[in-house]
This record gives C-alpha cells, sequence and structure tokens, in this order.
C-alpha cells in the first residue's frame, strides 16, 4: 500500500464556504466505488452568495485541496440555494472598508486574481452548477471554469460601470472567446443582463435545463421568449417579454415552484462522461484549450489589479457606496449630475460624492 504524500499547503476548516464530497456515478447510474466529485459551495444565501475576502481565501484552498485528491474526478463549483450562484463581491465589506483605501483593494485583487488562477490551474475538471444569478466577479469565476450547466432562470451579465469599476476580473478576457467582441462589448458597458436561454444561445453555457415545475411538468422559463424571430429577424430565444406577456409569465411564475433536480442530473451526466475517460490525457486536453483564457489572463491581470485599486479613490468611492447605502431602485449615482459636475470641472472628493448620490448616502455620511 503506497503511502501518499501531502501536497496540501494547509489543512483548513472552511466556514464561509462547503467543501463535500459526493458520489460519481457510471453511465447508467451505479455508483462508482471508490471515487468521487468535490463541490465547492459559496455558502452567503443572505448577500447572494457574494464572497467576502475570507470567502475568497477559502475558495482558493478548497481548489487546491480539490485538485490534489486522487479519487476526485470532478469539481462542481455552485452556490447555495435557488437564487444566486455568485453575484461578485461583496458591496458591503467593499463600501464599509475598501472604499478609499487603495492599497488594501489592492491586496484584495491579489487575493481575487489568486482565485482565479486558481480555478484556471485546478487539475481537475471544474463544472460551474450555476443554481442562479451569475452576475458582476461571479460571472467572472464562473467563465474560468470549464463547464457552466444553468438552470434557465438564472441571469448573466456585468455590473461595473454601473457600480463604480470595469469587468477586469475575468469578463474583459473571457466574454469575447466565448461569445465574440461585439457582444462581449455591449454586456460589459451596458451592463444589461442575459438569460441563461439568451446566454445558451451566444455560447456562454455547457447547457441550459428547466427549474420551474408548475402542477408537476417542467416549465422553460416563461419570463422570456424560446423560439422564433422578432420584428427584425433576429433569433428571439431568450429575450425577455413585455407587456401583456410578461403579465401572463409572472402569473405562471408564481403558480409554480423552484425544483433543480433537473440540473443536478445535468452536471451528474456530465460527470459521468469525463469519468469514462484516461485522467492524463483528459487533464492534458483542458489544459490546452485553458490556454486561451490563460493567455489575455496573464497578460492583464497585474495592470488591472493596479487600476482597480486606483479606481477605489474615486469611482468605485461612489458607486459602492451608493449601491450600499441606497434602498430599492435609488442605488446608483445620478449619472448626468456627476458628468455634469465633472465637465464643468469639479475635482472628485468627498463633496463630489456625496453629491450625486442617493439620498441614503448622504443620509449616512
Amino acid at each position: 500500500m503506497v503511502e501518499w504524500k501531502n501536497h496540501d499547503l494547509v489543512d483548513v476548516a472552511f466556514s464561509s464556504i462547503r467543501y463535500e464530497h459526493r458520489p460519481v456515478r457510471r453511465p447508467g447510474g451505479a455508483v462508482a466505488e471508490g471515487l468521487h466529485t468535490t463541490w465547492i459551495i459559496l455558502d452567503n444565501a443572505a448577500q447572494l452568495n457574494s464572497y467576502t475576502t475570507s470567502a475568497i481565501k477559502e475558495v482558493i484552498l478548497a481548489f487546491r485541496k480539490a485538485a490534489n485528491e486522487r479519487a476526485c474526478v470532478a469539481v462542481v463549483f455552485t452556490g447555495v440555494g435557488d437564487r444566486a450562484f455568485c453575484t461578485g463581491g461583496n458591496t458591503k465589506e467593499y463600501a464599509e472598508y475598501y472604499a478609499g483605501q487603495p492599497e488594501e483593494y489592492r491586496q484584495y485583487m491579489r487575493l481575487f486574481n489568486d482565485m482565479v488562477s486558481a480555478i484556471l490551474e485546478c487539475d481537475k475538471p471544474v463544472i460551474n452548477r450555476v443554481n442562479g444569478m451569475r452576475i458582476g466577479g461571479g460571472q467572472e469565476i464562473g467563465m474560468a471554469c470549464d463547464y457552466s450547466i444553468a438552470q434557465d432562470m438564472a441571469r448573466f451579465g456585468q455590473a461595473g460601470p454601473r457600480h463604480g469599476s470595469a469587468p477586469d476580473g475575468g469578463a474583459t478576457d473571457f466574454l469575447p472567446l466565448y461569445v465574440g467582441v461585439e457582444h462581449a462589448m455591449l454586456s460589459c458597458t451596458a451592463c444589461e443582463p442575459w438569460s441563461a436561454h439568451k446566454a445558451f444561445r451566444l455560447g456562454l453555457l455547457t447547457d441550459v435545463v428547466p427549474a420551474l415545475r408548475v402542477d408537476g411538468a417542467w416549465v422553460p422559463n416563461p419570463l422570456v421568449w424560446h423560439d422564433g424571430v422578432d420584428a427584425y429577424g433576429r433569433p428571439r430565444a431568450g429575450e425577455p417579454k413585455t407587456g401583456p406577456d410578461l403579465d401572463a409569465a409572472k402569473a405562471q411564475m408564481a403558480a409554480g415552484a423552484v425544483d433543480l433536480a433537473l440540473l443536478d442530473a445535468a452536471v451528474d451526466d456530465l460527470c459521468a462522461k469525463l469519468l469514462m475517460t484516461f485522467p492524463g490525457c483528459l487533464t492534458k486536453t483542458i489544459e490546452s484549450i485553458r490556454k486561451h483564457k490563460l493567455a489575455w489572463w496573464d497578460k492583464n491581470r497585474e495592470a488591472n489589479r493596479a487600476w482597480l485599486a486606483l479606481n477605489m479613490m474615486n469611482e468605485a468611492n461612489a458607486g459602492f457606496r451608493a449601491f450600499n447605502s441606497g434602498t430599492g431602485r435609488d442605488r446608483e449615482v445620478d449619472f448626468p449630475l456627476l458628468r455634469r459636475r465633472l465637465a464643468e470641472g469639479d475635482r472628485w472628493g468627498e463633496a463630489l460624492i456625496l453629491d450625486v448620490g442617493p439620498a441614503g448616502l448622504r443620509a449616512g455620511r
């Protein structure tokens, strides 16, 4: 019997995330004895599975640990619940600690970059089980994975330019590889989310499955169109419904319940396919395809880290604090007023941030 060496950097007791082993099954459903999948689960449902500084450190260590597990066939990266896989960085932490502290945020971004790299360098195939919305940094860590399987009421997108940042934690590197420059440009700048069906049509996802059950039957996301073309002859699949069609869709949503059984079945099916391959050949193939992401990620991540840190002095300082202090839909700065004030020669500072921010920001000054 071989006495294996331990290649983990440290032994860790996870508290911000969940780390679980689950059975892996052969095609047909029989359990493959002595093997497992490793699930790394973001555990912050109250804040839509946004990652805190402590969670990032645990995700890094979790991927290193999973990579060293000899009996692990694949890693499944997901979040708790059915509302969100991940909505990115924890905006409360950003607003209350990192805003206005560029050198602290620079250290934070070192950790974030290491999290993305840990996913890209994992010695096991990584499946993003998209159990809910994948927004901002959540979209970026999801795209770092090798496969993405989504429940079809999940939404996908970036939020940086509307909240004081740029999607330079991977989106500007990865998204053009998935969907092309034009779609990536619109997503990253206009910050309008895509449905899972649109994301699948554009090439962002491996698979998408229904998650709504109405009277015992599976119903594709009723909030979006699924076939046909719009008035301009463009594919309509995944585009949002409006007007009376939207009202009817909302009523159908209210009559049903979310069930992620098909999502779990699709993840299990992919794991079974990966099980039936030579492990070394599988790993080498994955590493070769990852090089397309790594070429851009390694080229840009350090310069992006430096810029994102400095940005915490002005636009991010304003944007994250506005989001954290605002209420309802009033969680953004007054963009036209900000642009006019800057055009008139105003300098960035606390007075300008308070003047252009929502009422909640001024009230909590």
